[in-house]
């Protein structure tokens, strides 16, 4: 072995964990590069933030328009986007629009957990359009729901992870805005 490749391989040994640090560190902040370029996190990022109107169907069912509790009031004014709930005849719809990616969009399956539900039979599946949606029960008290959620994209790119979702939105892998969908049914 020559003396640069030993010393090389010598530095490898002694700096490896500091190496790996800064690169999983560097990973971390790339999301943060959109706000280094100049975007601000409260700034609308698309048209669809400012000048933006609700869907009055979805999969052929009429959507009814729901008051949002306080609860959900305080996380959508910190919301890169707008949320909205609304009444079907076959349970309620939760809209959230975002405008760019963020932590704050996480799977539905957290908001039943923190909220004292016990999450249940989570699984994907398909629905009459082959779209594909992640889906548990949630119970609690004696009360049953289902859950599917999804996440749609502007360039017609699906995901049923939101951390999958974020990730891709993040390295410019799927473009916005996005919706996230998440209809909820009694059981």
């Amino acid at each position: 072995m020559s003396r640069v490749a030993h010393t090389a391989a010598r530095w490898a040994v002694e700096h490896w964990p500091r190496t790996l640090a800064a690169t999983l560190l560097a990973c971390a902040l790339l999301p943060a590069g959109s706000l280094l370029a100049g975007a601000s996190p409260s700034e609308p990022t698309t048209p669809a933030a400012t000048d933006h109107e609700w869907p009055t169907a979805r999969d052929g069912l009429a959507l009814r328009p729901l008051a949002t509790t306080a609860v959900e009031q305080r996380f959508a004014a910190q919301f890169p986007g707008r949320i909205g709930r609304f009444a079907s005849e076959r349970g309620v719809f939760v809209l959230r629009d975002v405008t760019r990616p963020t932590r704050m969009l996480h799977p539905a399956a957290d908001c039943y957990r923190g909220l004292g539900y016990r999450i249940e039979a989570a699984r994907l599946e398909r629905d009459g359009h082959a779209r594909l949606w992640r889906c548990f029960e949630a119970a609690r008290d004696g009360r049953r729901v289902r859950v599917c959620e999804r996440i749609e994209g502007a360039d017609g790119e699906a995901f049923t992870d939101a951390s999958a979702w974020f990730w891709a939105a993040s390295l410019g892998r799927s473009t916005g805005p996005w919706r996230a969908v998440t209809r909820v049914e009694a059981l």
